[in-house]
């Protein structure tokens, strides 16, 4: 009898052990096979310095999906738009204040009322370059909360279920580390509107996205904000439409609003004072903020390459030993430019700028027609 109790203990030891080593071979295993495995690793990494920068040590019993999640998030301190850096949308920046600043940043005032409480989601529209992602960044940054730019492609998971576990930890690393937003560029490529050809996997993620979305308003002190930003809301599923019920539209700047951007992105360079930017809002009729911006890159280009034009004359061995003789003659103009010196932009650096932008924007339309 007591053989076969020291063989029963000895049989149960073998088994634990066995087990134990099946389980972690397995896992290991498993983590090998996965080609995603030492990204995870590495976004872990990421996200725990990130979280010790933002002094939020503090929130503890973080799933491996939230890790993943939080290796996105942002720092509003870090982030270098603010409204100083936008130009033409103060009717929007306004709003913006009213509507989902105010609610968050004077939660005392509003606690015992309703319609006041901040949107549980905000929709950016309009063209492409117009101002959508630096509104939703400076949004951030005044309001002083934390800024979770969510990558869709991380979202997607081979293994089945991960999507939809990776949504739900979206929403409750939001609200662990609220007062927060998540922002989705390009919204309408995760969230559009649902129909029978979509994969299951997709379906049921956008379905968790959704029901997850709506558990926030359950909860009247979550401080938890998606703000999407697109180019196509048409093509945004209904029912995200009605998650979604501050819309502000980003519409191409008019000629005042021109104006002012040209003005706040030379005010940083020298510029000649034959620039006339009233002249250059009317030319650039149909420009968003991000090719005005481009333009006047390409107008600052343009007196670099004449700066390498004159450096590589006066290299030249003639223009050399012209300068030796005149120096040994002692007659050495002092009214010679030095080529070394950046003149600084002129007016038919930018019209020679505009010239070109509109030339390529001619080419891009004609080769999107075809």
């Amino acid at each position: 009898m007591e053989m076969n109790r020291k063989e029963i203990i000895s049989l149960v030891i073998r088994m634990t052990l066995m087990s134990t080593c099946a389980y972690f071979g397995t896992k290991w295993l498993l983590g090998q096979i996965d080609p995603t495995s030492q990204q995870k690793k590495k976004s872990k990494q990421t996200a725990l310095s990130k979280l010790k920068s933002l002094g939020l040590e503090q929130v503890k019993n973080l799933t491996d999906h939230e890790l993943m999640i939080a290796s996105h998030l942002v720092n509003p301190y870090d982030i270098t738009v603010s409204w100083n850096n936008i130009a033409g949308l103060s009717q929007v920046i306004d709003e913006i204040k009213e509507t989902v600043i105010f609610p968050v940043q004077r939660k005392e005032l509003l606690r015992h009322s309703v319609l006041t409480k901040p949107p549980k989601g905000v929709l950016l529209h309009g063209p492409p370059g117009c101002g959508k992602t630096m509104i939703a960044k400076a949004t951030a940054r005044e309001a002083g909360m934390n800024f979770l730019y969510l990558d869709v492609s991380l979202l997607t998971d081979k293994w089945y279920g991960e999507s939809q576990k990776l949504a739900g930890a979206v929403f409750s690393l939001a609200q662990k580390l609220q007062p927060c937003i998540i922002f989705i560029d390009e919204i309408d490529s995760f969230l559009r509107s649902r129909t029978q050809n979509d994969h299951e996997a997709t379906a049921m993620m956008k379905a968790q996205f959704m029901m997850l979305w709506d558990g926030l308003s359950t909860d009247p002190e979550c401080t938890v904000i998606v703000m999407g930003a697109t180019n196509r809301p048409r093509d945004l599923d209904p029912a995200i439409l009605r998650r979604m019920p501050a819309t502000f539209q980003i519409s191409l700047p008019d000629e005042q609003q021109r104006k002012e951007i040209l003005n706040l992105v030379l005010s940083s360079e020298e510029f000649e004072d034959d620039v006339d930017l009233h002249n250059l809002a009317i030319e650039t009729s149909g420009f968003s903020g991000s090719d005005l911006q481009e333009m006047c890159r390409i107008a600052s280009l343009l007196r670099i390459k004449d700066l390498i034009k004159a450096e590589e004359l006066q290299r030249r061995p003639e223009v050399i030993r012209a300068q030796m003789q005149s120096r040994f003659v002692g007659e050495c103009s002092s009214d010679q430019s030095n080529p070394n010196l950046l003149r600084p932009i002129s007016m038919d650096d930018l019209v020679a700028s505009v010239a070109k932008m509109k030339a390529s924007k001619v080419v891009t339309t004609t080769q999107s027609r075809f």
